[in-house]
């Protein structure tokens, strides 16, 4: 190697060493009612990473009625205010806007009731400072020896929402509904959530359609929080409904042929079968009585079949256009969302 090679060489290792130590990482806290906790949660945020320059902790207040935002802003937290209770969702939104429009280039959720350790920060934000992944989500089931303790029931709920990605995505995960993630600026771009209630399957759905890679990091967590209940998960049966609701929209909006397809695969085989019975029935007996009715019902469930697979190829059709607005948007983010001065988009 000559000279020549070896000082450009070292000239991008420097390079390429600066614009890692000069990676910023945003914090985000979303928070309803946690004045015990969240000062903890925003004092134990590592501040030095290796390959983040600079960590800066957002607290989102969705709305709360104690001194959360007073507590986690005497903590060091930049404090981002709702006026009243919006949703999981919207505030998990609102910080994602907020770490964009302050040059962030990689950032993390974590609850503010103290349920994670803010010190596992810095391994779930290794598979993004590698490249490996666009996404990293702590796994609460990953590893059998850190499973926490949790009621059987909110467990089985976990486990079957897991499932429901899974069928959805054909992506095997053991663990899409917990809170503590970590995302590269390219998935906060990419992402466009409109759920109110929660985003954490959500997110599954909207970053692996549109192809981003995600992975999992086993964590040690504590099953239960320390103070209060569960806003999101206090009532398990809710918390289903309005997850699936979430979900069924999502894949809806992603995968409409397939869903309508599915449906229609079922009206047709029922309404062929019943038009069968009533052919063969015709065929030794003459006549259609007393089973004219199966020629009805027949004929209206292929009907629908029909009509089902038309849906679908429409469906097919808007999802075509929405990702043509969707790539848009990306790119009218990364203009709008444009980094520091100096800094490469």
């Amino acid at each position: 190697m000559s000279k020549l090679d070896q000082a450009l060489g070292d000239a991008t290792l420097r390079e390429a060493r600066a614009e890692q130590s000069g990676r910023k990482l945003v914090v985000m806290v979303p928070c309803l009612d946690e004045e015990r906790t969240v000062a903890d949660v925003v004092a134990r945020v590592p501040r030095t990473i290796h390959g983040i320059g600079t960590v800066e902790v957002l607290v989102i207040d969705d709305g709360s009625t104690d001194s959360t935002a007073e507590r986690a802003a005497e903590a060091g937290a930049r404090v981002l205010q709702h006026p009243h209770n919006l949703g999981l969702g919207l505030a998990f939104r609102s910080g994602v806007r907020q770490a964009l429009s302050s040059g962030a280039d990689l950032a993390v959720n974590i609850d503010g009731d103290g349920q994670f350790d803010p010190a596992d920060i810095a391994r779930l934000i290794e598979p993004i400072l590698s490249g490996e992944a666009e996404m990293a989500t702590a796994s609460r089931f990953l590893d059998r020896g850190m499973t926490p303790r949790m009621p059987t029931l909110k467990r089985w709920g976990n486990s079957w929402v897991a499932w429901i990605v899974w069928f959805i995505t054909f992506k095997r995960f053991r663990d899409v509904s917990c809170g503590f993630r970590a995302f590269s600026r390219e998935a906060l771009l990419r992402l466009n959530l409109f759920g109110t209630f929660t985003y954490t399957q959500e997110t599954f759905l909207d970053l692996l359609f549109k192809g981003l890679s995600i992975v999992e990091i086993p964590v040690r967590v504590r099953g239960a929080r320390e103070f209060g209940t569960s806003r999101i998960a206090s009532s398990i049966p809710r918390y289903a409904l309005r997850s699936f609701k979430i979900m069924f929209h999502a894949a809806i909006s992603h995968r409409p042929f397939r869903f309508f397809a599915t449906l229609a695969t079922a009206f047709l085989a029922l309404g062929f079968g019943l038009l069968g019975f009533l052919s063969a029935h015709y065929l030794r007996t003459g006549a259609f009585s007393p089973h004219i009715w199966s020629g009805f019902a027949g004929g209206s469930f292929a009907f629908l079949g029909f009509m089902t697979l038309v849906i679908g190829f429409i469906g097919d059709i808007l999802v075509r256009m929405r990702l043509n607005q969707e790539e848009i948007l990306y790119y009218a983010k990364r203009s709008a969302y444009r980094r520091e001065p100096g800094r490469v988009i």
